[in-house]
């Protein structure tokens, strides 16, 4: 093969290289996206866990969100539920900023159907998740509104601030750690989680915890803590914050002043006070008729078995006086055998005038079928 061949590829080669690079560079510059240092500040800035909970899809999304809301000259609306005020007091300064100090919020349990004042009527044995339950069958009670108890909520929280109570069968939220990301609200199915506004350090709020839509009667047989819409919280209320719909009540945030008249009004104990300390709820004694309290029933379990009292003796049967019967009609054969005993009954009954009756006397009682034949009955 010819040497310059070769050499002539090559250089080919080359010279479609450097062609193809220079066109590569020339596009890349003409084309390239810059990036605003800022971005990579507000993303340092950030805590990283990517929740969701503000509303963008990770931490990123929420950067490029306060950098583009800086150019247009307000972060209002913008919260990291994570980082908090001093994140966002952070990302303010860093775009040159001021930042309204947020509402702090937590999320809430709307549901107070514990073991004790909802009973368990059935027994759910298939996949342990609520939107499963939720799915194929309306749970192991009887309200079709209450949470189901397998612990969606839980499993969604990134932060450790929801555990299952096993003794009420309910979640139960640590204000202390709960960052209102609103991961635990998109997995309940019933909508039983809620992330609302709360009010300063404790977080502070009035919550009635039922969502229950029967009526009142109905609700009353399903759960010793349900809402009977019976407005007494809404009348009691002098801020217009509770209102009644659908059967239950419901507390408005934004116009709740804290007094605690609903929570005091409330007959059923519907309605809790919760702040970073726990919950606190009213004590109703209502309870559900005919379902003993657990700890009832494990005292009737480890009891031992009473014996029947022995029954009383039956009270003899009033004393009867002998009757006399009268016909003024023919008898039925049936009756002349039970009047007179066994005769031939082969041709018909003559005229009750051509019958000659004997006085039926007993002292005991006749069977109703007898009394019947005698038209007694």
């Amino acid at each position: 093969m010819d040497i310059q061949v070769i050499l002539i590829a090559v250089a080919a080669l080359a010279i479609l290289g450097f062609v193809l690079a220079l066109l590569l560079f020339v596009v890349s510059k003409r084309f390239a996206v810059k990036e605003d240092p800022r971005l990579g500040q507000v993303l340092e800035a950030l805590p990283g866990a990517n929740c969701g909970g503000c509303g963008f899809p990770g931490c990123g999304g929420m950067a490029a969100a306060c950098v583009k809301a800086a150019d247009e000259g307000s972060l209002e609306g913008l919260n990291c539920p994570v980082g908090g005020a001093d994140c966002m007091g952070q990302i303010a300064g860093i775009l040159g900023m001021e930042v309204a100090a947020a509402t702090p919020k937590l999320a809430i349990v709307r549901c107070n159907g514990t073991c004790e004042k909802r009973p368990h009527v059935r027994e759910y044995d298939g996949v342990m998740s609520c939107r499963v339950a939720n799915t194929t069958c309306m749970g192991e009670t009887q309200c079709s509104y209450g949470c189901l108890g397998c612990g969606d909520c839980v499993a969604a929280c990134q932060f450790d601030a929801l555990h299952m109570n096993k003794e009420t069968g309910l979640p139960e939220v640590d204000a202390e750690k709960c960052t209102a990301c609103g991961a635990c609200q998109k997995a309940c199915p019933r909508g039983i989680m809620e992330v609302r506004n709360v009010s300063g350090e404790n977080k502070d709020a009035f919550v009635v915890t039922c969502m229950n839509m029967d009526k009142g009667a109905e609700a009353m047989k399903i759960c010793a803590s349900s809402c009977i819409a019976c407005k007494k919280c809404q009348n009691a209320c002098g801020s217009d914050a509770v209102h009644v719909g659908n059967n239950v009540a419901y507390i408005n945030p934004e116009a709740c002043v804290l007094c605690g008249a609903c929570f005091e009004a409330c007959p059923r104990g519907a309605i809790a006070s919760v702040s970073i300390k726990g919950v606190e709820r009213r004590d109703t004694h209502n309870a559900i008729p005919g379902a003993a309290k657990p700890a009832a029933k494990a005292a009737l379990a480890g009891a031992p078995e009473k014996q029947a009292a022995p029954a009383a003796p039956a009270k003899p049967a009033k004393e009867w006086k002998p009757i006399e019967i009268k016909y003024d009609a023919p008898l039925m054969p049936s009756q002349q055998i039970l009047l007179a005993g066994p005769k031939d009954i082969s041709n018909p009954a003559p005229a009750a005038k051509d019958v000659k009756f004997e006085d039926k006397r007993t002292d005991a009682p006749l069977p109703p079928s007898q009394l019947i034949l005698l038209g007694l009955k």
